[in-house]
């Protein structure tokens, strides 16, 4: 007999053929997202789940499910994974580094401009039909080319988006990050490393691109927002919770900053309703790295993760992607 895996949301239909040449899957084609309870029961006798960021994995589930050796996310983020807690109990975590970087540093920036040059607001106006004429100071935003732009957080999507902005748009690039980067990588990057005072002080674009974890909850709250200059605009496609939407949907009401771009969300999909009533916030439903080409990338490297560790095919017992690689050599 195959041994058993979960796919606990619904993914492209070859994908699922493929695991299926090494295992009994049981799929999810209504991509109905199991409530806890549901997901600890659908993983009773499985050894493998191919998940995404809205599937928890913690004690909880670990502890109901200790036949479970493998959880491999189709993400590049996984903070719905207790790392430590599958650590402890000899779960190997694997993500989607990577496939996702080109594409999701695109979407920032267009979030980005969207938010500096109101895009959506001046959208809304005309689908409205009360654009009758023109007038000198309609929709009037900011520049993107020779400002500048913070990033906060450089890894890989960060590190793009700075290119983006230092070579396609001749703007002066700062970046904080919870290490300076190598000096070869902040030269190909146009990038000065500075502290996340003077990064907030400084930016007239900042985009927030760094990873979730406890440490960051609230990483950009009132004080943060408090520090910037009322013509910055402020992106994140990172993840939820690392802003405090209520504290930014004031700042917005208030014209305390220009505008923002947000692809994600405390919560979500549920959204802060004073987000919803804000006409300067550039608001999408955690899409970055919506192509197909990417979503495919993922989809087949979350797949060769759980392949692969759970010992089948051509890479047996090498997953690419290891979160706690610990597991591997224990």
């Amino acid at each position: 007999m195959k041994p058993s895996v979960l796919v606990t949301r619904d993914v492209f239909p070859d994908v699922v053929d493929r695991l299926r040449e090494y295992f009994d899957v049981e799929d999810n084609p209504s991509d109905r997202v199991f409530p806890k309870a549901e997901l600890i029961t659908r993983l009773h006798g499985k050894i493998g789940a191919f998940t995404t960021g809205s599937v928890p994995i913690d004690a909880e589930v670990l502890d109901a499910n200790p036949q479970l050796k493998v959880v491999a996310n189709m993400a590049v983020g996984y903070n719905n994974f207790d790392v430590p807690a599958c650590t402890a109990r000899g779960v190997l975590c694997t993500n989607t580094p990577d496939v996702l970087t080109e594409t999701t540093a695109d979407f920032g920036f267009a979030l980005m401009m969207a938010a500096a040059r109101r895009v959506a607001e001046s959208e809304h106006y005309l689908r409205r039909g009360e654009w009758t004429r023109w007038f000198y100071d309609m929709f009037v935003g900011s520049d993107i080319h020779h400002s500048t732009l913070g990033v906060l957080g450089m890894g890989r999507i960060g590190q793009a988006i700075a290119r983006r902005g230092a070579h396609g748009f001749a703007m002066r690039v700062l970046y904080h990050n919870r290490s300076r980067l190598d000096p070869a990588v902040e030269a190909e990057c146009k990038a000065r490393y500075v502290s996340k005072e003077e990064l907030l002080r400084e930016a007239d674009h900042l985009v927030i691109v760094m990873p979730y974890s406890k440490e960051s909850h609230h990483a950009i709250g009132a004080a943060e927002l408090a520090l910037m200059k009322p013509t910055a605009t402020l992106t994140n496609v990172a993840r939820g919770g690392i802003v405090d939407d209520a504290a930014l949907a004031k700042a917005l009401a208030e014209r305390r900053i220009a505008a923002a771009g947000l692809d994600v969300f405390e919560g979500e999909p549920s959204v802060h309703p004073d987000l919803l009533k804000v006409p300067n916030v550039v608001l999408t439903p955690h899409i970055a790295s919506a192509t197909v080409a990417t979503r495919r990338a993922m989809a087949e490297l979350a797949a060769d993760n759980l392949i692969a560790a759970l010992g089948a095919g051509p890479n047996a017992g090498k997953p690419p992607n290891p979160i706690n690689p610990e597991v591997l050599r224990a």
